[in-house]
């Protein structure tokens, strides 16, 4: 009688293990799900700054300000090129979600442009503050992205993405000290006509 409840219970053991390694699989591949649809939004945001980053620089008045957004643009094109090489790894075509997020902050900083005088420093100012607010949505995102990648044993995936979250920080301090130096001090000295 105890073997009969020893082999019941093996089995019974081997079910559920058997259920549970399913379910991590059911979840792994959900987890994949989801972290392909976040690609696919942040590939929208990138393609769509590419468009958005010259027009930021052209309304620049500040020299270093506007260099930062040309060298910048340079940069989100390696971005687009380094997600279209993830979505190949991962054995897709590069496709792109509308990014409902940088859709609204690439408004708001059109918005900045329109509702601030031309050649002024509080202009630029609040270019800088819309540029941060992007930076600070891609930091998040790469930053979330890559320990998804992590978490299902993407290794490749996620030093690739680390590496653009590297530079969207670098991108970020490069804006502050831009704005620490002159552009804020310059803009606080600005009266109105």
């Amino acid at each position: 009688m105890s073997k009969t409840i020893k082999k019941t219970a093996a089995k019974s053991t081997t079910r559920r293990t058997a259920a549970k390694m399913s379910q991590h699989a059911d979840a792994k591949s959900m987890l994949q799900e989801f972290l392909i649809d976040e690609l696919k939004d942040i590939y929208w945001a990138e393609k769509h700054l590419t468009k958005a980053l010259p027009k930021m620089a052209k309304a620049a008045s500040s020299d270093e300000l506007r260099e930062a957004f040309e060298d910048h643009l340079t940069q989100t094109e390696e971005h687009v090129t380094r997600l279209e090489k993830v979505f190949e790894m991962l054995g897709m075509k590069a496709q792109a979600k509308k990014c409902d997020a940088m859709a609204g902050l690439v408004e708001e900083g059109k918005s900045i442009i329109e509702d601030t005088e031309n050649g002024t420093a509080t202009r630029d100012v609040g270019l800088i503050l819309a540029a941060q607010k992007v930076e600070h949505y891609e930091i998040a995102t790469y930053g979330g992205l890559a320990q998804l990648a992590k978490t299902l044993g993407l290794a490749e995936v996620k030093e690739i993405l680390g590496q653009t979250l590297s530079e969207e920080k670098a991108a970020d301090e490069l804006l502050t000290q831009i704005a620490e130096q002159h552009v804020n001090v310059d803009a606080a000295g600005e009266e109105e006509d």
